[in-house]
């Protein structure tokens, strides 16, 4: 004869429900901290694309006394005025653009006889110690 006080083997729906909430709960975390982590790689992929260009400006700047004149505000796309001088004087293989997709720009601007140059640019987050989050941010020679 069958007890009918046996008692099944299972989790309850409430346990389930609380199982779920703590997984959830878990996911967000990491994905909040990952979105972090993404943006914090775009900046240094920056600063490395923004190095690379300084230096091919400074060696630009040694092949023909000058940095590229060019008055306007330049974006930098790697089809621009720029990056053509820069190539074409053999400094860079090619200039590169920000890692966001175009949502944030480097740009480059000097003065008319191409002794001083800016550099605009910006960050996603404060994980460098020069430079802060935003688009505030300049390098000059």
């Amino acid at each position: 004869m069958p007890n009918s006080f046996q008692k099944k083997s299972g989790f309850t729906i409430l346990e389930l429900l609380v199982v779920m909430a703590i997984v959830a709960l878990g996911l967000s975390i990491i994905s909040v901290f990952l979105v972090g982590l993404k943006a914090k790689s775009r900046d240094a992929a920056r600063m490395s694309h923004l190095e690379e260009i300084t230096k091919a400006l400074n060696l630009y700047y040694t092949n023909n006394g000058k940095f590229p004149a060019l008055t306007t505000e330049t974006v930098i796309t790697g089809s621009d005025a720029l990056s053509d001088f820069l190539e074409g004087d053999g400094v860079i293989k090619e200039a590169q653009k920000d890692p966001s997709g175009g949502v944030n720009q480097y740009t480059y601007q000097s003065n008319a006889n191409g002794t001083d140059y800016t550099i605009t640019f910006c960050l996603e987050t404060n994980s460098n110690k020069k430079y802060t989050e935003g688009c505030g941010n300049t390098m000059k020679p």
